[in-house]
């Protein structure tokens, strides 16, 4: 697996050398600027050849490791996406220097851009958007440069993506003109749109827009290329937009041969439209639930279950992907989701985010913090604010720890290791100390809800249809309640506490109880079938219920 540290190393070089691009553009004047285009451009260049190769070096170890499968997706994913970043640099550079050039081939128009479009469809599918593609015809030839459609259409409808809500609504709708040399292209969505005053900023470069404000990646290059490729086909862009209705942004290209130059034609090539098939990976092949028979053969039911709270798609399935061999994981994509899950599901322990939108993770820490029933739940907050002020405003509202981005997921995955430990430890040092006090004492709320739980389940000891929900409702709490009570205080699940009881109170009576069969003991404890009983008293004692009873006996 080291390959895959030096992709991550190489990958997050590029990272940082867009960021470094991006901010230097954006304050410097427009003579250093253009120097520093032609310095980054020529890197751009040189770039798009590494990532060539590990494209090709993923290929080869999804073959020859093939149970990686969530791996070389997510490396996949980054990798396609900082080649489109790089590629658009080089687009940009091109048109700022007018050395951006057409080519138009013959093929079907309508066909191309429904099949460009349907491999964006799994991007909104990620989002949770209603998408929908209107092509009017069906199927029309016309001339067309296919590289530069494509990435018109990628930029218009991840513009819309990214600042649409879920549940929301992207469009696209393709027609003709009466006199079939044109095309109307409308990306249409019900998004929050966009304010009056920054209509005439919109297609600048560098503009930031909303991308800050709803947490989402943005460049500043996206449509100010967008109108570039656009006026280079002597076409128009036109963008309406209402804050209560959303955004339609309307492209009107020329499709006929005589509306391009003769060395903007190629005659010897048709449209692939294998192309596009290629241009977006499949999301869904990041989420594929393992099936190999090892996998199967796992009991998860003991496994802490960890809720992963996180905007950014990718990082929310690398840590899932990492944690998921010795967690249950359930995710949330920002606080007001993270409080819903928290309500409904047993959880053990938290990490999140902090800068999320709709409630960040500092809101999230304070209101579990705040109600009593969640209060017991340790959180570990993760930022990209590395201020020590920062950090202790977090651990001021109840952060059990924090940490700054970037973070090497291993050391995430010791400090949740460290905090079950500690909460081990401390149910451990609670018990012994129960045990040896001498005074007696009034009995603490923890302690008084472990008495009326132990004493439901002894009072339901041989229902073996006794399970979590009937337990929940004898002790008039929630499941989820329940769950992280009991996990807090003992270190057991539901399930794993009720079995914790059974199983000693089964030990009690074969020692005392010498004319007990195996069967009879398995019914009084709770247990339908007597040899799952004499596996689990095993599995907990290490000797089968039987000898135990003939030892007693002797």
């Amino acid at each position: 697996m080291s390959v895959f540290h030096y992709i991550a190393i190489f990958l997050t070089a590029i990272a940082i050398f867009f960021i470094a691009r991006w901010h230097y553009q954006r304050n410097v004047n427009i003579k250093k600027r253009m120097q520093l285009d032609q310095v980054f451009t020529n890197i751009s260049h040189e770039l798009l050849t590494p990532l060539t190769v590990i494209g090709a070096s993923i290929e080869r170890l999804r073959d020859q490791e093939p149970r990686y499968a969530k791996d070389y997706a997510l490396m996949e994913l980054n990798v396609e996406r900082m080649t489109r970043l790089l590629q658009q640099i080089l687009e940009t550079s091109k048109s700022q220097s007018g050395e951006l050039k057409l080519k138009v081939a013959q093929g079907d128009v309508m066909e191309y851009i429904r099949q460009t479009a349907l491999c964006i469809e799994p991007l909104m599918h990620k989002k949770g958007l209603a998408f929908s593609i209107q092509c009017t015809p069906k199927s029309m030839m016309g001339w067309i440069d296919t590289d530069k459609l494509d990435k018109i259409i990628y930029n218009l409808l991840s513009n819309a993506a990214k600042y649409t809500r879920t549940p929301g609504m992207v469009q696209l709708k393709v027609r003709t003109n009466e006199y079939f040399d044109q095309i109307v292209i409308q990306v249409i969505d019900n998004g929050i749109g966009i304010p009056a005053d920054r209509m005439k900023q919109l297609f600048k470069r560098y503009y930031d827009g909303d991308y800050r404000w709803m947490k989402v990646h943005g460049t500043g290059l996206g449509l100010a290329l967008t109108r570039d490729l656009v006026y280079l086909h002597n076409g128009t862009i036109t963008c309406q937009s209402d804050q209560t209705i959303g955004t339609t942004f309307t492209v009107t290209l020329p499709i006929k041969k005589e509306a391009f130059a003769p060395s903007q034609i190629d005659d010897q090539h048709q449209i692939d439209f294998a192309k596009p098939n290629n241009n977006i990976i499949d999301l869904s092949s990041l989420e594929q639930p393992d099936t190999t028979e090892e996998h199967q053969e796992v009991d998860r039911s003991h496994f802490y279950r960890i809720l992963l709270v996180e905007d950014n798609e990718e990082l929310l399935m690398l840590m899932e992907t990492l944690l998921s061999n010795r967690f249950n994981i359930l995710k949330a994509t920002n606080g007001a989701a993270a409080l819903d899950i928290i309500s409904k599901e047993p959880i053990d322990l938290i990490v999140s985010d902090v800068s999320m939108p709709e409630m960040d993770g500092n809101e999230l820490t304070r209101q579990i913090k705040t109600t009593p029933e969640w209060s017991h739940l340790p959180i570990i907050l993760i930022s990209a604010k590395a201020h020590e002020e920062d950090r202790k405003a977090s651990m001021l509202l109840g952060a059990d720890d924090y940490v700054t981005k970037p973070f090497r997921l291993g050391d995430l995955e010791l400090r949740i290791n460290n905090i079950i430990e500690n909460r081990i430890r401390i149910v451990g040092e609670r018990a012994t100390a129960a045990a040896v006090e001498e005074e007696p004492r009034p009995a603490t709320p923890d302690e008084e809800f472990l008495q009326r739980a132990n004493a439901c389940v002894h009072k339901h000891l041989d229902d073996s249809d006794f399970d979590r929900d009937a337990f929940a409702s004898e002790m008039g709490a929630s499941q989820s309640t329940l769950y992280n009570k009991l996990r807090a205080l003992t270190g057991l699940n539901v399930t794993a506490y009720i079995r914790d009881i059974r199983m000693k109170e089964a030990k009690r009576m074969a020692e005392t109880q010498s004319d007990l069969r195996v069967s009879d003991l398995a019914y009084k404890v709770g247990f339908k079938d007597p040899k799952y009983f004499a596996t689990c008293f095993r599995k907990e004692f290490g000797i089968q219920p039987s000898e135990y009873i003939e030892q007693h006996n002797k």
